[in-house]
């Protein structure tokens, strides 16, 4: 039989707890895990299996930090094609699940899919109709001012002008994305309702990042969806040290290149010069038909190319299936006389 104590001896064993008789016996913690750690220095955090936070907060902070030049490049982009002012800023990253963010969005919106071969998955982004129709009212030259805002899915005349700016967009999200890894995102298919739309479970964790888009007198928001499962194989490129360091071995080269490229396709207008010689204002204004100019240049030289005025190549003159053709003999150095 199990022994049963009386109010007596409850009494007596506090008592003696208190006064420091008996020690009091405290239950030891046991934590299991693969490596053996100090149980005494182990730090013990609410988790909320509703919410679980996969990504580190430094993984976090590398995210916004590359989206920041995602919203740079893209307001840049904005602005020259849509001719005025584009200003785009992250507003905030935070993870949450699928189900959370799909909740958080009008009905209807520009919904929009963005494919990856490289990634395990799609990513998907949102744009405010408040942003969307002043962008397709300055496509069709209108001025914004009093602008109406419709609640309704978009027509298909203004999908086709919006898939411009979603081109854009896929262009400046992967020239950000080239300092972790090369990834070719492309637009998939735009839908106005995101109930519908299931990229991951409900229950998936997410990445969202929200940005700030204004123009003139106009505002809205652009919200990019990034699931984990997507780009769980190199979450671990994204910690703030890695990606720095990546960031400083690569230097400017990234910039050089989007400079090149864009400079690879600026128009230059491009002269044959044959000689060149003065004359007074006299003998110009008494020019006739059938004069002859003569030029202290011997007809045997060869011509100059110019690019932009500039002289660059020596070439001959001749005819290239019946026209006017210059066959570049080589560039011209210093000391030439041309």
């Amino acid at each position: 039989m199990t022994e049963v104590l009386n109010q007596d001896d409850i009494d007596a064993l506090l008592s003696a707890v208190s006064t420091g008789e008996v020690e009091e016996v405290r239950e030891s913690r046991q934590i299991f895990s693969r490596h053996r750690r100090d149980l005494e220095n182990v730090e013990i955090t609410e988790y909320d299996f509703k919410r679980p936070e996969r990504i580190s907060k430094d993984q976090m902070r590398a995210l916004k930090t590359l989206h920041e030049s995602f919203a740079r490049n893209f307001g840049a982009s904005l602005s020259g094609f849509l001719r005025t002012i584009v200003e785009i800023r992250i507003a905030r990253a935070e993870q949450m699940t699928y189900s959370e963010f799909i909740s958080s969005l009008p009905n209807p919106t520009s919904f929009n899919l963005i494919n990856a071969p490289e990634l395990d998955g799609q990513l998907c982004l949102e744009i405010s109709p408040l942003i969307i129709y002043p962008i397709i009212d300055r496509l069709l030259g209108g001025s914004n001012q009093d602008l109406f805002i419709p609640q309704r899915a978009m027509t298909l005349i203004e999908i086709r002008l919006i898939q411009t700016i979603l081109t854009r967009a896929m262009t400046s999200l992967t020239e950000a994305w080239e300092s972790v890894k090369q990834i070719n995102f492309s637009f998939g298919e735009m839908e106005s309702n995101p109930q519908i739309v299931q990229i991951v479970p409900p229950n998936e964790v997410v990445v969202v990042l929200g940005f700030e888009i204004k123009m003139t007198n106009r505002a809205g928001t652009m919200t990019l969806c990034i699931p984990f499962n997507a780009i769980e194989p190199f979450i671990d490129d994204l910690s703030s040290q890695s990606w720095f360091l990546a960031g400083r071995a690569k230097g400017d080269h990234p910039w050089e290149e989007m400079i090149d490229n864009q400079l690879a396709n600026a128009v230059l207008e491009v002269s044959g010069i044959l000689a060149e010689t003065s004359m007074t204002m006299s003998e110009l204004r008494n020019l006739e038909v059938g004069d002859m100019i003569m030029t202290e240049k011997p007809s045997k030289m060869p011509s100059v190319l110019t690019t932009e005025g500039v002289p660059k190549f020596l070439v001959h003159i001749g005819q290239h299936k019946g026209k006017r053709a210059m066959r570049i003999i080589r560039p011209i150095v210093s000391g030439d006389r041309y």
